[in-house]
């Protein structure tokens, strides 16, 4: 087929070990989990010794502890080392610089993760690709091919509102997709993509789930369809049980749920069966721990990551800063990967304008991933036309920054009025997180 061949070029010209390296977690898929485990711990075994010899923090995290490289040879290995957070990498930036960096291919990332506090990152290229293979092998838990057309529905994260308009057409062309965004969700638009979908008639859809939540709902309120895809993927967020629901009666279809993280390189997608979300080992390790730091292979606990080819910033027992909850079934799909049963968390608001524009709450990171000196930000909506934004300043923070900001949202609607708020923290739940974007008004979400 044309468009799989235009599709692996695309790709290609990226790395060139793209098609390669997907053909090879295709046969992965049915292979025992045994020998999976096995070329984890020896991947694993490599990074350990790239890192002490490579990454200063590193070496001087085993040599304090009295370890060598050789004493991390297995997953469980892993729990003789301390769990890093995104403030312990701040804190040692220059540490975490590899000695081999200028004869690395990477890229510069950004997100704003859990918290939505912006943290910059490393990302080995061919990491990057290994994420963007096993994202279509687990896309393929639900009969997807390469090249099959596709539409996306989220926001900078899926990189959808990047790049000039020439440089997006050829990505939507060489990839077979279309993309909506859903920073800009008013009446017009959602009309809009009525038509594209119904026009482009995709095979598969993917996004953000709160977005594919609200689309559903504006269709029925409309008493609208769209064309059936086989399957709807969704991402980024928890997929409640209704929210599930909804969207399939809307669209008509199944949904498939996945979860992936490029600082860390964990990723887990569900199959046909629903059971849960198999957990990829070839990109990275995922643990999932107590409140003590301790593995559990059953029930719910904070999920560690550890990269195993992304050597422009290798990431060990990183705290990724989601909840998730392992399971020990063994899914009838005949893969041996072992189950995640879902991810605790990692909803997120959709804002309402005056002017009836909604606005995925994602933009807001996006806006704060630009700006120099905060430590933590938080966006409240108490009423339309009103924001409150919350910015915890470091020191380098200059205030003449705040109208780039204003500039930024007047852009997505001129009616919104900003007032800011700089308080010395953010409060925290009592699990430790807060939400960075809180919509306390209703409806729209």
């Amino acid at each position: 087929m044309i468009s799989k061949l235009i599709f692996i070029m695309a790709h290609e010209m990226g790395d060139l070990r793209f098609y390669s390296t997907y053909k090879s977690l295709m046969r992965n898929q049915w292979r025992p989990y045994e020998e999976l485990k096995n070329e984890q711990e020896k991947q694993l075994r490599h990074m350990i010794n790239f890192v002490y010899h490579n990454i200063p923090y590193y070496h001087k995290l085993l040599d304090s502890l009295h370890l060598r490289p050789d004493d991390i040879r297995k997953k469980e290995d892993l729990q003789k080392l301390p769990i890093i957070t995104k403030e312990v990498i701040n804190k040692n930036w220059d540490d975490f610089k590899p000695l081999c960096l200028s004869k690395i291919k990477y890229y510069q990332r950004s997100t704003g993760g859990s918290t939505g506090t912006p943290f910059k990152y490393r990302l080995e290229k061919f990491d990057r690709f290994l994420g963007g293979a096993l994202m279509y092998r687990g896309w393929g838990y639900a009969g997807y091919g390469l090249g099959d057309r596709m539409v996306f529905f989220g926001g900078s994260s899926l990189r959808i509102t990047t790049g000039s308009s020439l440089s997006r057409f050829s990505h939507e062309i060489s990839r077979n997709i279309r993309m909506l965004s859903s920073f800009d969700m008013d009446e017009e638009n959602l009309i809009k993509y009525v038509h594209t979908i119904n026009k482009f008639r995709p095979k598969f859809m993917y996004g953000y789930a709160s977005s594919f939540y609200f689309f559903a709902k504006w269709l029925e309120q409309n008493g609208l369809e769209v064309h059936a895809p086989k399957a709807i993927f969704t991402t980024a967020e928890k997929l409640f049980p209704n929210m599930r629901k909804k969207i399939e009666d809307a669209f008509r279809t199944e949904v498939y749920d996945a979860y992936g993280l490029n600082d860390g390189g964990v990723s887990a997608c569900e199959c046909s069966e629903h059971l849960g979300l198999h957990i990829d080992m070839e990109r990275a390790i995922m643990e999932v721990v107590d409140e003590n730091g301790d593995q559990i292979e059953s029930g719910q606990g904070r999920i560690i990551a550890t990269s195993l080819h992304n050597h422009a910033m290798p990431f060990i027992r990183y705290d990724t800063g989601d909840i998730g909850h392992v399971i020990l079934d063994i899914c009838g799909c005949g893969r041996q990967y072992k189950l995640l049963k879902e991810v605790v968390g990692r909803q997120q608001e959709i804002l309402s304008t005056p002017d009836g524009k909604h606005i995925h709450g994602e933009f807001f990171t996006h806006i704060f991933w630009e700006i120099d000196g905060v430590k933590e930000f938080q966006v409240i909506q108490r009423n339309s036309d009103r924001l409150i934004i919350r910015i915890v300043p470091d020191e380098n923070f200059d205030k003449k920054q705040l109208e780039v900001i204003k500039e930024i949202i007047r852009k997505r609607s001129e009616l919104w009025q900003i007032d800011f708020e700089f308080p010395d923290k953010i409060e925290r739940t009592r699990a430790g997180k807060y939400k960075f974007v809180i919509k306390e008004i209703s409806g729209g979400d």
